[in-house]
């Protein structure tokens, strides 16, 4: 979570660089400005509007703050597309004129990563996004996730070891500050460092779960 702070520019480094997209350090950016830069941020506890609908929330995403201003300035054809779109590919575009604060907690985050699809963003940062749901849940969120991931990078930040060996890519293991171990799953399992880190004993593939 320090981490995606850091990126987002929540919090400040006090040295070191954020480097983003191979040439542009995000250290001394304000957090608008990092999101203009292409990088929306979902936290772990859903950020959507519940007196809104699904739709209005999307639509408020692009830019649209309330119900009324589209009596003056109402959507153009390609962003209604965009946002039913987006709807189709979270899986809630039945769930269009339903209002956001009666969806379940699996739909409100699927709700808010719809929010951050709609602006395109470069890189998608991800806290916890599987806290709290079913299993059925967690399973849809991980294959959302996945599809998102062929078009824009995604960086998730997980305690759910289940959900991380069944979707995860590239693991990254950090300890105190610094990187541990970056690799499959399967390697950073193994990983002597990572096992006498977390697990406090020597190396023993046989019996290791991160």
């Amino acid at each position: 979570t320090t981490l995606l702070d850091i990126i987002t520019g929540k919090t400040k480094a006090h040295s070191g660089k954020v480097i983003f997209d191979g040439h542009l350090d995000l250290l001394h950016c304000a957090e608008h400005e990092v999101v203009r830069r292409g990088i929306g941020r979902k936290f772990q506890t859903p950020s959507v509007f519940p007196s809104l609908s699904v739709f209005e929330n999307l639509e408020t995403a692009l830019g649209f703050k309330t119900a009324t201003l589209r009596l003056t300035a109402p959507l153009k054809r390609d962003q209604r597309e965009k946002i039913m779109d987006t709807l189709e590919h979270i899986g809630l575009a039945a769930r269009a004129q339903t209002r956001a604060g009666t969806l379940s907690h699996g739909e409100k985050q699927w709700l808010e990563i719809g929010m951050l699809l709609v602006q395109d963003p470069k890189l998608l940062l991800l806290d916890e996004p599987v806290a709290g749901m079913t299993r059925r849940e967690r399973d849809r969120t991980g294959e959302l996730l996945q599809d998102i991931a062929r078009n824009r990078s995604v960086l998730v930040v997980e305690h759910d070891m289940v959900f991380v060996r069944q979707f995860g890519s590239i693991i990254t293991v950090l300890h105190m500050g610094k990187l541990l171990c970056e690799a499959p799953v399967e390697k950073v399992q193994n990983d002597p460092n990572v096992i006498q880190v977390y697990l406090g004993r020597s190396h023993k593939p046989a019996k290791v779960a991160v």
